[in-house]
């Protein structure tokens, strides 16, 4: 009998230990915020989802107040395709007709959205879904961008120029998790809306959310283990960046990792404690990154280590 125990205690050790090794980040981020980026393979494998789910609950129940940010690059692209619209990405980013814009709302509000407050929800009732609409909680300006040297104009694209916390503070204040998607209305230069509706990449958005916010953390999941050094070069993952460090790095990164990696420097610039870039391919890999001494993805601090809680 005591032989046939043994493994069995061996294994309840081993999460004994995880759990102590993650109490000291428990009690260091307990009433703070922080903003999760949800995208990539987390978004469209079912063990993946239900992981994630599964995190940002333990985040709550940690003390923590998570934020969720989504896009929905796959389940755009695959309802563009159904529905015979062609679309391009230039620089990193989705060029985006009135007709994609109006796939782009409903997928995003409509399928993701609700896909993941369901989730979430299957643990109890502790998120609300919103648009970036809703109350105008992300502003946003009109914006294009440069490849190759020249001007492209994106169509009904933004970049988030001002946001309004207000709701997301009530959501927090009421212990729930807000789930937000990333469109936004457009305003003028003269910050009146212009009664159209512009598509934000969901990267940049968190990391002005993150900021705006006052976040400790800010947390973008993608689907490559983090940022490298010499990519394809599996073996330079870079696992802990300064933010000047970044800054000299950024333009030679791909284009795909540039979104991401400007979101998390310019958080990181603006005050908020640390970045992460996590593999959310694996499950479960955004509590590992957060909870424990040495992480699984990067992690970008402030130039000046005084400023930051790093591990």
């Amino acid at each position: 009998m005591t032989e046939n125990l043994r493994p069995n205690l061996a294994d309840a050790q081993r999460k004994a230990e995880a759990l102590i090794e993650a109490l000291p980040w428990i009690q260091r981020f307990a009433g703070t915020t922080m903003v999760i980026k949800y995208g990539g393979n987390a978004m469209i494998n079912e063990e993946l989802r239900r992981a994630f789910a599964e995190d940002i609950v333990f985040l709550r129940h940690a003390g923590i107040n998570p934020v969720v940010v989504h896009g929905g690059g796959p389940q755009i692209n695959k309802m563009l395709d159904t529905l015979g619209i062609e679309s391009e990405f230039r620089g990193g980013l989705r060029v985006t007709t009135p007709e994609a814009m109006d796939v782009v709302r409903m997928v995003l509000t409509g399928q993701v959205q609700r896909d993941l407050v369901g989730l979430i929800n299957s643990h109890g009732p502790y998120s609300v879904g919103m648009s970036g609409e809703d109350g105008a909680t992300l502003q946003a300006i009109r914006r294009g961008t440069v490849v190759d040297g020249q001007q492209v104009d994106l169509g009904l694209v933004g970049e988030v120029t001002r946001v309004r916390t207000d709701q997301v503070d009530s959501l927090i204040d009421a212990g729930m998790i807000p789930v937000i998607s990333t469109v936004a209305p457009e305003f003028d230069q003269d910050g009146e809306p212009t009664g159209a509706v512009l598509n934000v990449n969901a990267d940049t958005a968190a990391g002005v959310l993150a900021t705006a916010l006052g976040a400790s953390k800010l947390v973008i999941l993608t689907d490559v283990e983090g940022l490298y050094g010499a990519w394809p070069d599996k073996s330079s993952l870079i696992t802990s960046i300064t933010a000047d460090e970044l800054r000299e790095m950024l333009p030679t990164l791909e284009s795909g990792m540039i979104p991401k990696m400007g979101a998390c420097l310019k958080a990181v610039d603006a005050g908020v404690g640390q970045a992460h870039i996590v593999d959310g391919r694996e499950p479960h890999s955004m509590l590992l990154e957060i909870f424990t001494a040495a992480g699984v993805g990067t992690q970008v601090v402030p130039a000046d280590p005084a400023a930051a809680s790093t591990k």
